[in-house]
């Protein structure tokens, strides 16, 4: 069944993407143009796994950085949008870092990034046999064979990880500049070591995906990866926030609005990518 898209909302990320890839202004009548159309494109859909729990996305997950700025800066809603640009600078200004790992198979032509290392399914168990009888006929992810695949690594600490699966993460936000609606793979983008001013003249750069061009940021594609986040360098007692598709994923202890109880929990998630799971009215 094909999706439409209509922007309503402070990200409109996919619709973006949509318009752009056309060269058609992110609006409401565009949007609704397109869907009467009826001309329709591939999308590629993400699986999120933890334990027994599953997360389908088709936007995005991040942590560090932009997952703080993005969710935090709720407390700022009376701004508007403009509270992205206010609390991004906050940020910088007090700077945060995470330990933690990240694991990843990399597409071809990105094998150089991070070293080898082996796959460990150890906290991201699928369901049983007896569960997947239960849900039989209900969609339940891509049935990859990790194990086999050549997965690298790269150890933090961390300013942010962002993976994308289209090219615009909002409206004046490109994400990834690379991306495509359904190749298979999601956009890796990595921040380590990061001077604060290198910093800002970067996100500064994201309207138009120069970000990517920084040799503070590391930019390929992967087909799989593994999230394993830590706590905040300069305070172990504080961890994280994660963030799929704008909405909070996981809250870790010492966060805004810990109290509130989310899908996963703080710990290991794993990403794997169906191409061309789902399928969007487009403009062409």
């Amino acid at each position: 069944m094909p999706l439409g898209v209509v922007p309503a909302g402070t990200g409109n990320g996919m619709a973006k993407s949509l318009l752009d890839a056309v060269g058609e202004p992110c609006t409401v009548y565009n949007a609704v143009l397109s869907i009467i159309r009826g001309h329709k494109r591939s999308l590629d859909v993400a699986t999120l796994l933890q334990g027994e729990t599953k997360f389908f996305s088709v936007l995005m997950l991040c942590w560090g950085l932009i997952a703080d700025v993005d969710i935090e800066s709720e407390k700022y809603r009376w701004m508007g949008s403009a509270r992205i640009d206010f609390y991004a600078l906050q940020r910088i200004i007090d700077l945060r870092q995470y330990d933690g790992r990240i694991s990843f198979v990399p597409a071809p032509g990105s094998e150089t990034y991070g070293e080898p290392t082996s796959y460990s399914k150890h906290g991201v168990r699928g369901p049983s046999q007896e569960e997947l009888v239960k849900i039989r006929g209900h969609y339940r992810g891509p049935d990859t064979n990790l194990e086999n695949m050549e997965w690298r690594t790269i150890h933090g600490p961390f300013v942010s990880v962002w993976l994308h699966n289209v090219a615009w993460g909002g409206e004046d936000t490109m994400a990834a500049p690379q991306a495509k609606f359904s190749d298979g793979y999601m956009d890796l983008i990595v921040i380590k070591d990061c001077p604060r001013l290198a910093l800002l003249s970067l996100l500064t750069t994201l309207n138009n995906g120069g970000h990517v061009n920084s040799p503070y940021v590391l930019y390929f594609k992967v087909k799989a990866f593994i999230l394993e986040p830590g706590t905040r360098t300069n305070d172990p007692t504080k961890e994280g926030i994660i963030d799929s598709d704008g909405e909070v994923l996981a809250r870790g202890k010492g966060t805004y609005k810990c109290e509130q109880r989310t899908m996963m929990t703080y710990d290991k998630i794993q990403i794997t990518v169906d191409q061309g799971l789902a399928t969007l009215f487009s403009p062409a």
